[in-house]
């Protein structure tokens, strides 16, 4: 590793986990079956879950009918094959912790023989049933966290291909960290914004998710990882805004005329000072000869449908058509009712080119449910 100021994320994306002791060719294919090939992947590959032990159950309290995990050490696990049509392997364990044992059974998963060896301590996750008097879990989830201790153990996602344990994870991870430490983690969010915010740092974040003293510490460290996120979605979309902006041209749309005044004329109520500022703002984008890049926000019925059809109105006016799309069937069905009563009685003036003089402005829904017949007169209107 280079000793030039703190260390970047692509910087880490550019070791690969070959890097790291213990990370031979069969782990670098597991890692890889996991999309873990560098440092950053390994960073980001966050725990799925944490086993807290200020609050784990113990075997003693398991309810039966329940879901729970639990924290215990093997004592033993042997298999049999069943006598059924066709026969199963089903292997049994027996694990306990300082308050009690309980038994698990596994239907075909033999290899669980080779993988619960006496003495190994594992978090398993399941419904807890009643068995002969005994308490059991049947094919629980089960998680190899060796001698991890602490007040929250994580454990990683896996899988069975991977063949790797939730604690090589940790400890590769653990590892990444202490290599990194001499530089430091680049932060791209100044301090004071972490002041203001009440936000960790880069560093102390990813050492929070990954080795958390407790769960709080853990919510800490998550806080600030999401932000980083959000941050980098945003930059993104930012970069590509701009990026329209400057090499795409756009139609230029008047915001202003005679089918814009009827609308907002029209309509039963007066534009909010929300609405109006919003028109304003989008009036501006319309105005200019690039794509408009927007995002309309704001709360269930505060009027965004009414500021969004003044905007298709825009084109409208222009000569053009507009689409208002929708997620869903129904959702689609009540805004072309509720556009349709907007719209009622507002016409697209005469602009020469017609023999009809004004018109009212047309309003079509397009869905799944729409037959042959109206979908062809509808996508023959449209083209």
């Amino acid at each position: 590793m280079t000793t030039d100021g703190p260390i970047s994320l692509g910087e880490l994306a550019s070791w690969p986990v070959t890097r790291l002791t213990g990370v031979g060719p069969r782990k670098v294919e597991g890692l890889a079956s996991l999309g873990v090939e560098n440092l950053l992947d390994l960073l980001t590959y966050y725990p799925r879950r944490y086993v807290d032990r200020t609050r784990e159950a113990r075997v003693r309290d398991l309810v039966v009918g329940e879901e729970a995990m639990v924290l215990v050490t093997v004592v033993r696990a042997s298999s049999r094959r069943t006598r059924g049509r066709p026969p199963r392997v089903l292997v049994t364990a027996e694990v306990r912790d300082d308050s009690g044992s309980l038994r698990v059974t596994f239907f075909n998963q033999a290899w669980r023989e080779r993988q619960l060896t006496p003495g190994l301590t594992v978090a398993l996750f399941g419904k807890v049933e009643l068995y002969s008097g005994r308490k059991q879990m049947t094919n629980p989830l089960v998680d190899l966290i060796a001698n991890r201790t602490g007040r929250a153990v994580p454990i990683y996602p896996q899988s069975e291909k991977a063949r790797l344990s939730t604690w090589e994870i940790g400890d590769w991870v653990a590892q990444a960290l202490r290599r990194a430490a001499p530089r430091g983690l680049a932060d791209p969010v100044p301090g004071w914004v972490l002041d203001r915010h009440d936000l960790v740092t880069r560093g102390a974040a990813f050492a929070g998710i990954h080795a958390p003293e407790s769960m709080d510490h853990m919510r800490v460290a998550r806080r600030r990882l999401v932000l980083d996120e959000l941050l980098r979605v945003q930059l993104a979309l930012v970069q590509r805004k701009r990026h329209v902006e400057r090499t795409t041209r756009g139609l230029s749309q008047a915001t202003e005329g005679p089918l814009l005044d009827a609308f907002v004329q029209r309509l039963p109520f007066e534009l909010t000072a929300d609405q109006r500022a919003a028109i304003a703002e989008i009036a501006r984008d319309l105005a200019a000869p690039h794509p408009m890049h927007r995002l309309l926000q704001g709360d269930v019925g505060s009027g965004k449908t009414v500021v969004a059809v003044w905007t298709l109105l825009a084109a409208v006016q222009g000569g053009h058509q507009g689409a208002f799309m929708a997620p869903t069937e129904v959702l689609a069905e009540q805004h072309a009712q509720g556009i349709r009563g907007l719209l009622d009685g507002v016409e697209v003036p005469d602009d020469g080119a017609s023999l009809f003089g004004a018109r009212p402005v047309r309003v079509a829904l397009l869905t799944n449910k729409v037959g042959a017949a109206d979908r062809r007169r509808i996508l023959a209107g449209l083209a």
